[in-house]
């Protein structure tokens, strides 16, 4: 049952992060769904698109989506072909044109031919953003290019995605941000740091939570409890026990009162209140009532949600246009 658990939250957790992708026909949207103990996508009408037969899966990214069949990862296409054969150990989804794939113990990168680009021979890896990608020899982090060629040496203890032209990295045990030449723009000196969004990038001193530009310069005082990154304007923060959301003049927009809150995606974002999880608008109003035991973010106008024993997706009218059972 843990196992179980584990796997439907991770696709759903897949989704949040990555999205639902327009993969068939004129811009059709699939999103995973469990079923007779097997993973398939329906569409945004909750209609069964591709019929369950994977057992395990996440959500499509540049007309792919891995799937696990047995013991091995492999990836099918919007019709529900498998495209690239289950051969790899892990495997994860496509960006800027590859995807990494662990096989033999060590990590590489595939072409959507499955191809491999750059081969197994790296000990951790991230997906490709802004033209790099992350990888770890030994005990470092620096980056390649789509060659496989070194961009930044290995020399960090964590390193983040390239996000606006700047990456978050760990040095010793603080956080800065370097360019793509691998040079410190902001000089490693938090404590915790989270990836730039909209210009702003989190940042932790001293337990406290703020916001600096791509300077450096402290754009809002590190004060708060907890922190997310801005998203469609808003940031939503943590003072003592509660959550809030912020403009980037660090002006208090939603009050704090929700015991859990996230991101703003799609005009709306999930908050909880009495252990009980909904939907607000930009001004804090209840769009979709707080019924839900759970809820994540919106994507491609479905959000998946918990309720009671059962996991599903809702519209933004709050409809649940497919559910199952836990």
């Amino acid at each position: 049952m843990l196992r179980w658990r584990v796997v439907v939250f991770a696709a759903l957790l897949a989704f949040v992060v990555c999205g639902a992708v327009a993969v068939a026909g004129e811009g059709t949207a699939l999103f995973p769904v469990l079923k007779d103990g097997k993973w398939g996508f329906i569409d945004r009408s909750g209609k069964l698109v591709i019929k369950p037969a994977f057992d395990e899966t996440r959500t499509f990214a540049e007309g792919l989506a891995r799937v696990r069949i047995g013991d091995r990862w492999g990836y099918i296409d919007g019709t529900g072909k498998v495209v690239i054969e289950p051969g790899f150990e892990m495997a994860w989804s496509f960006s800027e044109g590859l995807a990494w794939v662990k096989k033999g113990g060590k990590y590489g990168y595939i072409d959507k031919s499955g191809k491999f680009v750059i081969e197994p021979k790296f000990d951790g890896a991230r997906s490709f953003s802004e033209g790099l990608a992350a990888v770890k020899e030994g005990d470092g982090w620096g980056y390649i290019d789509k060659t496989g060629e070194s961009a930044v040496a290995p020399q960090f203890a964590e390193a983040g995605d390239f996000s606006e032209g700047l990456a978050r990295v760990k040095k010793g045990d603080k956080f800065g941000y370097i360019d793509k030449s691998g040079k410190f723009v902001i000089e490693p000196k938090f404590d915790d740091a989270r990836d730039f969004a909209e210009g702003l990038a989190a940042v932790e001193v001293e337990g406290k939570w703020g916001y600096v530009d791509k300077r450096g310069k402290v754009v809002i005082e590190p004060k708060f409890d907890g922190a997310k990154s801005f998203s469609e304007g808003l940031a939503c923060v943590k003072q003592g026990m509660r959550w809030g959301y912020i403009d980037k003049s660090g002006a208090v927009v939603i009050k704090f009162v929700l015991e859990g809150a996230s991101s703003f995606s799609e005009g709306l974002a999930a908050v909880s209140i009495g252990g009980r999880w909904g939907y607000i608008d930009k001004r804090g109003g209840v769009v979709i009532p707080l019924r839900f035991g759970y809820a994540y973010g919106f994507s491609n106008g479905l959000a998946p949600v918990q309720k009671g024993s059962e996991i599903g997706y809702v519209d933004k009218t709050g409809r649940i246009v497919w559910s199952f059972a836990k």
